[in-house]
């Protein structure tokens, strides 16, 4: 089985190549060992499958839940796997800054987090909590022994906030503070 150095380095060397790659979302043990057999080169997990799988609504799997659940996946397969860890299960840099370290800590290579507050009310944070809580997340990454790759999520479109210039912004601020790859779910153009 390679390292989770050698995962990190696969895994950041498919986002330099100069084409897409796809990454499916398994919800288990058992699709995580299917997806690799089909050839996949990595996986990422998903909240809110693994949330349905378990009879659970998005957004009710606690830290250490998701954790345990990334672990369980990352044992499962010898590809590079990485998470949806939501907001970082946290409104504040320090809560983030942990959940990083704890995805590290169960084998993950890669993590998202996103820009959004305040379950139920999926209210997007302010443009400088939102970069910070980015920035203290990837001070983590950057500190540890092997590459980790941070997306950092600009959620605009899926609270209905339709406001392409502000989403962009928000994906521009979020490189400046150190997320590796940026992710708009939503965009339809």
């Amino acid at each position: 089985m390679p390292t989770q150095a050698e995962k990190g380095t696969a895994f950041r060397a498919l986002h330099a190549r100069d084409h897409a790659f796809i990454i499916p979302n398994p919800w288990d043990v058992g699709t995580t060992r299917l997806l690799a057999h089909l050839g996949f080169e990595a996986l990422a997990t998903t909240s809110a499958g693994y949330a349905f799988s378990v009879g659970r609504p998005d957004n009710t799997i606690a830290r250490d839940e998701t954790m345990a659940h990334a672990a369980a996946l990352v044992s499962a397969t010898d590809l590079p796997v990485s998470a949806d860890l939501e907001n970082g299960f946290g409104d504040d840099v320090d809560t983030v800054a942990e959940t990083i370290r704890l995805a590290a800590e169960a084998g993950l290579v890669g993590a998202s987090i996103e820009d959004v507050a305040g379950r139920p009310h999926r209210l997007l944070y302010e443009l400088e909590h939102a970069a910070d809580r980015v920035c203290a997340a990837a001070e983590v990454a950057r500190a540890l022994p092997f590459h980790f790759t941070l997306t950092a999520r600009a959620e605009n479109y899926l609270v209905g906030r339709t406001d392409l210039p502000d989403t962009i912004a928000r994906l521009q601020a979020y490189q400046a503070a150190g997320a590796d790859v940026l992710y708009a779910p939503g965009l339809t153009t």
